[in-house]
């Protein structure tokens, strides 16, 4: 977008570079771990186009500040990987009359869509919640956790950039009324047609009763963590009284400990697992989200045990 001459574009990202990014995010090097994405981007397209006004913010989007970051500007495009910020920034822009340009990806596949176009009529197209109308119950891995073939986040993000391109030039036809789904495997699309029945009214009664909780690291409860040097520690001096659930999906993910059993984050919460009293257990997944949910939920089901989730995932070990 900024080589084709977007006048004006703003970053919202609170995460850092990590070495698991640099296959999919190739914008990034091995230099950058640690820097902040947002500010690492902003550099990035200053030396593309020193023209582009280009600013950011670190701070993660939520329901309180969302309304305000948004309102100047004239197309949202949402790259996140959480389905409740996805929702977020679907219903704000239905509310707020923005355009939104939307990218998702799963394994294989990568959807794309322009929601939210202004017809003739002055009614709008279809948005997020006529394709999807709810935010599903279970938490779903995003990206990072379930893995996604690396050269997709490329192709789903240049679709995206061609359909903010056409609707800031007004040239083409863009996905409106429609979801793209492209899938890597065997190079097939496919387009769903969709019908524009959720109209502002509805979305702002959802996003009145709505949350939008998203479980990231920084809103997580510290006594319920256990950091990577503790677990080290621990692992020395007093290994028999811990007990390890991994939560990684990756069979092959190399882990620098014995792991007791591994299971998922739907598993523990069909069936939860039978936990020995005399350990502490800590959960481990890749990035620390959704070990987390892990432990909040089998503190229901086991008030006097002492499970803890690895802080920041496997990925910080």
């Amino acid at each position: 977008m900024a080589a084709s001459g977007v006048e004006s574009i703003h970053l919202i990202d609170f995460d850092t570079v990590d070495l698991s990014n640099l296959h999919r995010q190739t914008y990034f090097k091995t230099t950058d771990i640690g820097l902040p994405k947002a500010q690492v981007l902003a550099q990035y397209i200053t030396h593309i186009n020193p023209w582009v006004n280009i600013s950011y913010q670190t701070t993660a989007i939520d329901i309180q500040n969302i309304r305000h970051i948004i309102r100047p500007y004239d197309i949202v495009v949402d790259c996140t990987d959480h389905l409740t910020s996805k929702y977020l920034i679907n219903d704000i822009c239905v509310i707020l009359g923005k355009p939104l340009v939307y990218g998702s990806l799963h394994k294989f596949d990568g959807y794309v869509a322009s929601f939210n176009l202004l017809e003739e009529n002055q009614s709008y197209s279809a948005n997020l919640r006529d394709a999807f109308p709810k935010i599903p119950k279970k938490r779903l891995p995003n990206c990072s956790e379930v893995g996604t073939l690396n050269p997709i986040v490329g192709l789903i993000g240049m679709l995206q950039a061609n359909e903010v391109i056409k609707l800031a030039a007004g040239i083409g036809k863009p996905l409106k009324n429609a979801l793209l789904i492209y899938n890597t495997q065997d190079n097939s699309q496919m387009t769903v047609k969709l019908s524009a029945k959720t109209d502002k009214a509805k979305i702002q009664k959802i996003f009145d009763k709505e949350n939008y909780t998203t479980i990231n690291c920084s809103t997580q409860n510290t006594n319920l963590l256990i950091t990577v040097n503790e677990l080290k520690q621990q692992l020395e001096t007093n290994i028999n009284h811990i007990q390890i659930i991994s939560m990684i999906d990756d069979i092959n993910y190399p882990l620098p400990f014995r792991v007791d059993f591994k299971t998922s984050l739907n598993q523990i919460q069909e069936k939860p697992p039978k936990l020995d009293p005399n350990k502490t257990t800590v959960i481990v997944c890749l990035r620390g989200i959704s070990s987390y949910k892990a432990t909040q939920f089998l503190l229901n089901t086991h008030p006097n045990q002492k499970i803890l989730s690895l802080k920041n995932g496997i990925s910080n070990y």
